[in-house]
């Protein structure tokens, strides 16, 4: 008797969310209806067993979610806070959907568990619709999608969005199967599905992200030209090995530097200006390594590319340690004024240098002398100094040698007679 009262409740349950979806796709089409939207739909859907994952793009606008309802209301993936809209939220809530947190930090996690677990249930849940670019764009373009979609390694079918003129067009492309080599890499199954779907569509890919839009506001709120925030996230995140918070933190950094120019770049006068330092032979030789393409500015990506490749490798405590012992002359284990003077005047090639301004900067309890924990400190939070000590190290260091050997006139990395010389690679600018 417990056996066929399950069955009937588990056949109950299945006919009332068939039923349930008939109405409401049905409502819906209606809806969509009534607000002037005409649908065109070309090639056909794959059931859920074909393809677990229905893969939508672009992602334009809030009237996207009329793939929904052509779909046959299959689970979303949606912001949470889309359940709070009129009406729509209502009709949210009946699709069962995966929801999104953006500020939850477990949300990323359990977000992709959820998919996961839908997208093997064997036709348990209906087929998961996702939006991988994960936020609206104008359409002229791909960006990055995200990968939630693509680590199940199950086959997707790609459907595009089109809004050519009165009619709305939704195409389903045939599913993508992934390779072994693809469930294996979720970013590669990722990129292989968006240039299927931008050739489709006729439109180029672009490495931007989401995060991308949320540093352009961020540095709005800087006072600095929005686009200075574009620095194609993902791929500069996998590079550098560098998290959001630690990209959003630079962009802090940038902004004070360039506080002062109007386009967001930042000059070799105002890198000066910053550093507290005179323009020299030697600070234009760091600013090179900073300018990337060479155009005589630094913009928010050369900046975040030359502190953490140039300047944070450099700022070690064994670097501040040899750094800090050549300033302190006398070894009494403080710097004073004079000291300080002294050799960073040596470093730039600069005599009667003004450092007080910089002096003070280091100088945090203002007694008139640096202590180690003080210029360890200020390295930290300006890590841009890092690279001009390590390079006054180096000269230091060739100093001793030739001191030490006055007859051997080859410097180190030159050819000796009758060798071929080798281009060194230390200064290039590759990414």
């Amino acid at each position: 008797i417990i056996i066929i009262i399950l069955y009937i409740n588990v056949n109950f349950f299945f006919i009332s969310r068939f039923l349930c979806q008939r109405v409401m796709a049905a409502l819906g089409r209606a809806y969509f209806f009534s607000m002037g939207f005409r649908v065109v739909v070309k090639g056909k859907q794959a059931s859920s067993h074909d393809a677990p994952i229905l893969a939508v793009a672009p992602h334009s606008t809030f009237f996207d979610g009329i793939v929904c309802v052509v779909a046959g209301l299959p689970s979303t993936v949606s912001r949470v806070e889309n359940l709070a809209t009129p009406i729509f939220g209502r009709f949210l809530r009946s699709v069962q959907p995966v929801l999104v947190s953006r500020t939850d930090p477990d949300s990323r996690k359990n977000t992709i568990e959820e998919i996961n677990k839908r997208a093997k249930s064997g036709g348990q849940w209906p087929q998961v619709l996702i939006f991988p670019e994960g936020t609206c764009t104008n359409r002229s373009c791909l960006i990055t999608f995200k990968q939630g979609a693509f680590i199940p390694g199950v086959p997707v079918q790609p459907v595009l969005l089109k809004y050519p003129n009165k009619l709305v067009s939704r195409v389903f492309l045939p599913p993508h199967v992934p390779t072994e080599e693809e469930k294996k890499s979720p970013a590669l199954f990722a990129n292989r599905v968006r240039e299927t779907m931008a050739q489709a569509l006729g439109v180029p890919v672009t490495d931007h992200t989401y995060e991308d839009c949320r540093l352009m506001i961020s540095a709005g709120e800087l006072t600095l030209p929005m686009e200075a925030g574009l620095v194609e996230f993902t791929k500069i995140s996998r590079k550098l090995n560098l998290k959001w918070d630690n990209i959003r933190k630079e962009l802090d950094g940038f902004a004070t530097m360039a506080s002062a120019c109007k386009g967001g770049r930042i000059t070799i006068e105002e890198f000066a200006s910053f550093l507290k330092l005179p323009v020299s032979p030697v600070l234009e030789d760091l600013f090179r390594l900073f300018d990337r393409n060479g155009d005589g500015t630094i913009d928010f990506r050369e900046y975040v590319i030359g502190v953490n490749i140039l300047c944070r490798p450099s700022n070690t405590e064994d670097v501040l340690k040899m750094a800090f012992q050549l300033f302190d002359t006398d070894e009494d284990e403080k710097v004073t004024h004079d000291e300080f003077t002294a050799l960073l005047g040596s470093a730039l090639g600069v005599s009667d240098l003004d450092t007080t301004k910089l002096f003070e900067a280091i100088d945090a309890d203002g007694s008139g002398f640096i202590t180690f924990n003080e210029f360890q400190e200020f390295a930290a939070t300006h890590p841009e100094y890092a690279k001009l000590f390590t390079t006054y190290l180096e000269l230091q260091r060739y100093q001793a040698i030739q001191e030490a050997n006055p007859g051997d006139l080859e410097l180190a990395g030159q050819p000796s007679s009758g060798e071929k010389p080798e281009e060194s690679t230390s200064d290039k600018k590759d990414d």
